[in-house]
C-alpha cells in the first residue's frame, strides 16, 4: 500500500514476539490503530550489527519467517525495508566469488579495490593527508585485507565492521545488483526503502568520501528512477548537520528529523522553549520524525539548533536525569560506534517520569512530519541493563526483547495507553496532513503553543504545553483530546 500520513513502528523481526508473524499478532491484539507503518529492521540473512551485514535479500532469515509472513505484514501496513547501499557481508556471493577467482570474477568491480582506486590518482598515494581527510569511523584507514585463493592479497575498503565490505557503487555490476534488490523487495510489499549509511557510498579521491556532490544525487537518482514505476519511496540515513537533510529535502526526497530528539530532551530539561520553537519552524513537512531509533541518541544532529554550550547541558543533564543512564555505556567498553550518540531509552533519559515522556511525544505528533515510533518507546521502556551487562554491547541498552506476554502488560500502563491513544487520534485527524501548515508562538519562557491546519484550515489541532511544569492540554477543533495538568 502506498504511505500514509499515520506513525510507524521502528522495530526488529524478533523483539516484540520471536518473529514476524508473532510482530503481527501483537499489533493486532495490542497496539490496533496507534500505527499504520512499519519499519522492519534488517530481516535477511547477516553475520552480523544485529542485521546490518546481510550476505543476501532474496529471503528473510528462517529465525524470523518468511517472505508470506512479511507480506502478510504489508496488507495492514505501509512496509519500509532497509537497504545497506554502502557495504554487504564477507559471506555474500560476490565477496566469495571474487575471493575465490580474483580477476576471473565476474564480481571483481564489485568492490572498492584500495590500491587501484590509489594508483589512478598518482604515484605514492594515498599521503597521510589523504588519509586524515577521510570522514572516518575508525582510527586507522578504512581498509581490508582479502587474501584470494590463488595467494595473492589486496585491500578492500571497509568503513565499518569487519563483515561489512564497501561497494563500488559506480560499477555495473554492483548498479545491476542495486536494480534487481529493490525492485525485489517492493515485489515483497516495500513501499518505503531505507538507504543505510548512503552518505558514505560516493569515494572519490581529494574529498573526504562523505556526501560527496555532485555524485551522491547521482546516486540517489538513480535509486530513485529504479523505484518510480513500483511507487516506491526512498528515505536517506545521514546523522549529520541538519543542513544536510536539508539539502536532500529541497531535491524533494523525505528525510530523517534526528535533530529533534536532543533538542526535545533540552527543553524539558531546561525548561525553556526558544530552540524548540525555532527548529520546529524550521523543519520541512515531508520527513520522519524521531526520538528514539535502534541507534543511540544523537548529539551532533542538533549542532547549531543548540549552542555548543546547550548541547553540553542537555547531554550532561542526561547523564544526571537519566535513569541508570551511565558514560561508560556510550564508550568503547561497551563498543560504542559513534562518540557522538548515547545510549539510553528515550524513556530513561527522562529520568523514567512518565509525565516528561508523554509531553515529549506530544510534541513529537505536533513536529512537522510523520512520526516513527522505536518499538522500546512505544511500551515507555526502560533501560535494560541486565541486556546490556550480558552482551556488553552499549545499544542494546536499548534493545529489550518483549514476549507477546509482556507487550499485554505494558500497555495497560497508563503512559503507554495515553500514549496509543493519542498516535490513534493523530493518526486519522486531518490537521495533520502534509500539505498543511503548522504555526509556533513562545507566550512565556517556559510555554509553547504549537498550532496545525490541513490545507484548508478547517482542521485546527493545538498543543498548549509548559515545559517546565510538563503540563499539556490537546484540542480539536476547539474540543479537548487530553490534558495533562499538575
Amino acid at each position: 500500500m502506498p504511505i500514509q500520513n499515520k506513525a510507524m513502528l521502528i522495530t526488529y523481526s524478533d523483539s516484540m514476539g520471536k518473529n514476524i508473524k508473532e510482530t503481527h499478532e501483537v499489533l493486532k491484539n495490542y497496539i490496533g490503530d496507534a500505527i499504520g507503518g512499519v519499519h522492519l529492521l534488517p530481516f535477511f540473512p547477516s553475520t552480523g550489527d544485529r542485521g546490518f551485514a546481510p550476505y543476501r535479500y532474496d529471503v528473510v532469515d528462517s529465525a524470523f519467517g518468511n517472505w508470506d509472513d512479511v507480506e502478510a505484514l504489508g496488507e495492514e501496513y505501509y512496509l519500509m525495508f532497509d537497504f545497506m547501499i554502502n557495504h554487504i557481508s564477507k559471506k555474500s556471493e560476490m565477496y566469495q566469488d571474487f575471493k575465490k577467482n580474483h580477476d576471473d570474477s565476474k564480481y571483481k568491480d564489485f568492490f572498492i579495490r584500495w590500491e587501484k582506486f590509489w594508483e589512478a590518482a598518482g604515484k605514492d598515494r594515498p599521503t597521510q593527508k589523504d588519509i586524515d581527510m577521510i570522514y572516518k569511523r575508525k582510527d586507522k584507514a578504512p581498509e581490508q585485507e582479502i587474501e584470494f585463493d590463488d595467494g595473492s592479497k589486496e585491500h578492500l575498503w571497509n568503513t565499518f565492521g569487519e563483515e561489512q565490505i564497501d561497494i563500488n557503487v559506480k560499477s555495473k555490476v554492483a548498479q545491476e545488483f542495486f536494480k534487481q534488490t529493490l525492485i525485489d523487495m517492493v515485489k515483497h510489499g516495500a513501499d518505503l526503502i531505507r538507504l543505510d549509511a548512503f552518505a558514505y557510498a560516493v569515494k572519490k579521491v581529494d574529498t573526504n568520501d562523505f556526501f560527496v556532490e555532485p555524485e551522491i544525487w547521482d546516486l540517489l537518482n538513480e535509486v530513485r528512477d529504479i523505484l518510480a514505476p513500483y511507487k516506491a519511496d526512498i528515505l536517506p540515513e545521514i546523522h549529520e548537520h541538519y543542513t544536510i537533510p536539508e539539502k536532500i529535502s529541497k531535491h524533494g526526497y523525505f528525510v530523517y528529523d534526528f535533530a529533534l530528539p536532543m533538542t526535545t530532551l533540552y527543553t524539558l530539561y531546561s525548561g525553556k522553549t526558544n530552540r524548540l520553537a525555532k527548529w520546529l519552524k524550521m523543519s520541512p513537512m515531508k520527513q520522519f520524525t524521531t526520538l528514539d531509533t535502534h541507534d543511540g541518541i544523537g548529539v551532533v544532529d542538533a549542532k547549531d539548533i543548540l549552542t555548543d554550550d546547550e548541547i553540553d547541558y542537555a547531554s550532561n543533564e542526561l547523564y544526571k536525569v537519566g535513569a541508570n543512564v551511565k558514560r561508560k555505556y556510550s564508550s568503547a567498553e561497551y563498543h560504542n560506534l559513534d562518540i557522538y550518540q548515547i545510549n539510553s531509552t528515550y524513556y530513561s533519559a527522562l529520568g523514567d517520569n512518565d509525565d516528561a515522556y508523554l509531553l515529549s511525544r506530544a510534541i513529537q505528533i505536533f513536529a512537522p512530519g510523520i512520526p516513527m515510533i522505536y518499538y522500546v518507546g512505544l511500551l515507555a521502556g526502560s533501560n535494560d541493563l541486565d541486556l546490556l551487562e550480558k552482551t556488553k554491547e552499549g545499544r542494546n541498552i536499548n534493545r529489550h526483547y518483549y514476549t507477546k506476554e509482556e507487550v499485554a502488560k505494558e500497555v495497560q500502563r497508563p503512559v503507554v495507553a495515553n500514549l496509543l491513544k493519542l498516535l490513534s487520534w493523530r493518526n486519522e485527524f486531518a490537521a495533520f496532513d502534509l500539505d498543511g501548515s503548522i504555526d509556533v508562538e513562545t507566550p512565556t519562557e517556559t510555554t509553547i503553543k504549537i498550532t496545525r491546519k490541513d490545507k484548508d484550515g478547517k482542521n485546527v489541532a493545538v498543543l498548549d504545553a509548559d515545559a517546565a511544569n510538563k503540563t499539556f492540554t490537546i484540542t480539536a477543533n476547539g474540543e479537548e483530546v487530553m490534558s495533562q495538568t499538575k
